[in-house]
């Protein structure tokens, strides 16, 4: 994602106490409890089937203290207690995490994620960050997107400049790294990397990060967005999976040395000219839920085949809305049709996507395997322009300010739900008469009162449950 001032990953450890007192590897203070999202994975034969997938927030989210005191932090790796990894890891302990706490709601198939929580005085910054979970709840679910799609619907209503409402893939290990200085792994949210490759962390993959590495990998940006800008980003890395980069390999060069292609090679309709796409009112509405489907075509269209396109398609109201290829660009020429190929990326510029391996290395990563992530954040250092201001979007220069935001805008939310994925054209439906879309297999448990699963084309009553009882 896309930020110098983004809020990544510091991958805290899962980490070994020294004391027969604190014997667990885990810490008993708060307990780990995963909150439920069911999802969906589609074949065009067979149509949905549910899963019983769950959510983990970061490692970052989590406390980790000192095995002999836990009113002292082991976050910022204090030298008496992190003298060197091995010992970091006997002498600290990691805690699970009240989720509602962070400003997360999962209620069926929906997530709602809240920028600010008010603690009684003030309103306080949560930004959480999630990671899906395979149904086993120990290990996070491997997404393979290769001559397929994904499809999710989304409500944008509540997120003004400034703002971003993420959903996207990372290549991480699917175990979160786990290791003997790292036993539990996925279950707390470890293991994150990304393009930007930040080393700032104190923790990777749950090991105290004491030489400044980063933690990178391939990044496969579905979606970030608010409701007046939205932007579809792969970022290329030199290497498969999970790797750490040090010293200058891991920068964003001028020369072309870094190791993951931190800018990206993305469509911003707005940025490219269509001014009247997206937005509140606008041909993609803003104002209300809609669904986003993204494909990841092949030049054979086979599952083996080597990725040639990565195609955007809305639906609202029961209409499919293409992704637009209205453009101001003179590079693009008229053969541009508004998805992102080799040839969009090279009119584009954009030489380090194409180095670091270009649609052939995206799609490899995809073929791999990659983990669904879910964040909202907001920037201090850039106000979120690169998304939606300046050429990118609508925003003026300051209203993406978070001061501004706390201020006027606590409530900044978005909601995910009735995400799906699997071959393409087997994860949405369009109403022929261009009514709302059709909603089917809406089951309700009656125990914990759950809504179920909706597939469909807009966001359904588990979203309004799942707001109601917030």
């Amino acid at each position: 994602m896309f930020s110098s001032s983004l809020p990544t990953a510091a991958l805290l450890a899962l980490l070994l106490p020294i004391s027969p007192v604190s014997s667990q590897k885990i810490g008993t203070a708060v307990p780990e409890v995963h909150p439920k999202l069911t999802t969906q994975t589609c074949t065009l034969a067979s149509g949905c089937t549910t899963r019983q997938t769950r959510l983990v927030t970061d490692a970052l989210a989590h406390p980790l203290h000192a095995a002999s005191d836990p009113s002292i932090s082991c976050t910022s790796l204090p030298a008496s207690l992190c003298p060197d990894a091995a010992t970091c890891a006997q002498n600290c302990v990691l805690e699970g995490v009240e989720y509602s706490s962070l400003g997360v709601l999962a209620q069926g198939s929906a997530l709602t994620l809240r920028q600010y929580l008010f603690d009684g005085t003030q309103f306080k910054s949560v930004s959480p960050r999630l990671y899906l979970l395979a149904e086993d709840d120990h290990n996070y679910e491997p997404l393979k997107l290769l001559n397929a799609e994904l499809s999710f619907d989304v409500d944008v209503s509540k997120l003004g400049c400034g703002m971003n409402g993420a959903l996207y893939l990372s290549e991480m290990d699917m175990s979160g790294s786990r290791s003997d200085l790292n036993p539990a792994g996925a279950q707390y949210g470890t293991g994150y990397c990304d393009a930007q490759c930040f080393t700032t962390n104190s923790f990777i993959n749950g090991v105290a990060n004491l030489n400044q590495s980063g933690a990178c990998c391939n990044e496969m940006d579905i979606w970030e967005a608010n409701g007046r800008a939205t932007v579809l980003t792969p970022h290329t890395c030199s290497s498969p999976g999970s790797f750490l980069c040090a010293g200058a390999e891991c920068n964003r060069t001028a020369a072309g040395s870094g190791v993951c292609d931190k800018d990206g090679c993305g469509i911003n309709p707005y940025g490219l000219g269509a001014k009247k796409f997206y937005g509140p009112g606008l041909t993609v509405d803003t104002s209300r839920p809609f669904t986003v489907v993204t494909q990841f075509f092949t030049a054979d269209n086979s599952s083996a085949g080597t990725l040639s396109e990565i195609r955007r398609v809305y639906v609202q109201d029961g209409r499919e809305i293409p992704n637009t290829a209205e453009t101001t660009s003179t590079k693009l020429g008229a053969g541009f049709d508004g998805s992102i190929t080799d040839a969009y990326c090279a009119a584009r510029n954009r030489s380090d996507f194409a180095r670091l391996g270009g649609m052939k290395g995206m799609g490899e990563s995809l073929a791999r395997g990659m983990v669904l992530i879910f964040s909202i954040w907001n920037s201090d250092g850039d106000f979120m322009s690169w998304l939606d201001g300046m050429d990118n979007g609508p925003c003026n220069a300051t209203e993406g300010d978070p001061t501004i935001i706390r201020a006027r805008t606590p409530d900044v939310a978005v909601t995910f739900s009735n995400i799906r994925w699997g071959e393409i054209g087997s994860t949405f439906n369009v109403s022929a008469t261009g009514g709302e879309a059709k909603a089917a297999a809406l089951t309700v448990a009656s125990a914990g009162g759950v809504v179920g699963v909706m597939t469909g084309s807009v966001v359904g009553l588990a979203v309004l449950v799942g707001m109601l009882l917030w």
